[in-house]
């Protein structure tokens, strides 16, 4: 069976650039913007680092198509992963459902242990700290990372019918 190459090759680059570029947004927005994640905030990244070395893998394994394609899709499902927590997230923000009710974040910022808790902000889960025509980041992240996954899988499958 002959493969499409050039699918597997796009859905390789996808499953390692949205990763880095939606975990690169989130700390820049943390360490650039200012913005404190919360708790669910942080459970988004971890998926998406899992992605990134899971997709390096697929991408030393080009010369296996085979395989290469397995850690790709495994790295969709990271990705997807991600999306489906964002989502979570976006819908206790738009108050749709309940989120866990101690999810908060404290983030002391340095110094003296007590005083840096004592003014660190507190940040909940249930309010969006920015938003963009009224999509929240946890909201952008389960577009692009959901849309993301189905776009690699649709690359996949154009490989293995190929």
């Amino acid at each position: 069976m002959i493969h499409d190459e050039r699918s597997l090759s796009n859905a390789r680059l996808i499953a390692i650039l949205l990763p880095v570029a939606l975990l690169g947004g989130a700390i820049g927005s943390q360490y650039i913007g200012g913005l404190h994640p919360c708790e669910m905030c942080y459970w988004q990244r971890w998926p998406h680092l899992a992605a990134i070395f899971i997709a390096l893998a697929a991408i030393a394994l080009r010369k296996n198509p085979p395989a290469s394609a397995t850690f790709t899709a495994l790295a969709a499902l990271a990705i997807l992963t991600s999306g489906g927590i964002g989502l979570f997230h976006a819908g206790v923000e738009y108050k749709w459902w309940e989120g866990f009710t101690t999810c908060t974040a404290l983030r002391p910022t340095g110094g003296n242990l007590l005083e840096a808790i004592m003014k660190a902000p507190i940040i909940r889960c249930d309010q969006a700290q920015w938003t963009l025509g009224g999509i929240s980041l946890a909201g952008f992240n389960a577009i692009f990372s959901i849309g993301g996954a189905i776009l690699i899988f649709l690359f996949l499958r154009r490989w293995s019918k190929a």
